[in-house]
């Protein structure tokens, strides 16, 4: 044994078909010059215990797929997570998730490994992305022992990108919907968020192609530079 072993936290301790699945998991590919069309997208949503990145916990998993320009409701995730000794806070309530919904819910470990399956290696869309990818990625470390290693882009730094002549700042996902005037029929659910983000995330490429951005790449380029140039002074 290595000395210094003990230092390191223990894995979970996962069955070996878990395992097996888990070693087939392909790594994400980078974004490349494919069309926006062309690529296949996960719009993904999480529901949380609350906004504590370190001490809160994943409820529920949205997500759905955009592939071809289109939404693919053949393609779609969903799972309540089982959490055991859960203390019920205002933000379980809003999500409608209640005790016997919690305790009836999937194995984490199981849920978060077919969750990483329905991704393979598309990008990943979210709300708010990097609250999305910590969250995950802390769950996916605890109740897998993997490193999340999916690229996300968020959806709401691309809109106003793409969409400056709104002048919404640090806008929420209702303030854009209404803006487009996108007929939302639910909130604070995981599924009918993840198609809400999708919805708006296919209005967005069209503008980004308007503004000749065509390909995943040069959008990450573009956000990347206007991230930029909004941490920069002004003068």
């Amino acid at each position: 044994m290595n000395l210094f072993s003990w230092l390191r936290p223990a894995g979970p301790d996962l069955p070996d078909p878990l395992r097996q699945r888990l070693a087939k998991l392909p790594p994400p590919r980078e974004l490349d010059e494919c069309s926006l069309r062309e690529q296949r997208w996960v719009v993904l949503d999480l529901e949380t215990t609350g906004l504590n990145l370190n001490k809160d916990r994943v409820l529920s998993i949205g997500a759905v797929v955009i592939e071809d320009g289109a939404v693919d409701f053949g393609q779609q995730f969903e799972r309540t997570l089982q959490c055991r000794e859960l203390k019920l806070g205002p933000s379980v309530l809003i999500h409608g998730l209640g005790p016997s919904a919690i305790a009836a819910g999937s194995d984490p470990a199981e849920a978060l490994l077919d969750l990483l399956e329905f991704i393979g290696d598309s990008p990943v869309l979210a709300f708010h992305a990097p609250f999305d990818r910590h969250m995950l990625g802390r769950a996916v470390k605890e109740h897998l022992g993997h490193k999340l290693q999916s690229v996300f882009l968020d959806v709401a730094d691309l809109a106003p990108l793409l969409c400056p002549q709104a002048q919404l700042r640090e806008a929420g996902l209702d303030d854009w919907t209404g803006w487009f005037r996108l007929e939302v029929f639910e909130r604070h659910h995981a599924s009918a968020d993840a198609l809400a983000t999708a919805e708006l995330a296919l209005i967005l490429f069209s503008r980004a192609r308007q503004q000749q951005i065509h390909s995943p790449l040069n959008l990450q380029q573009r956000l990347s530079q206007w991230r930029r140039r909004q941490q920069s002074p002004a003068f």
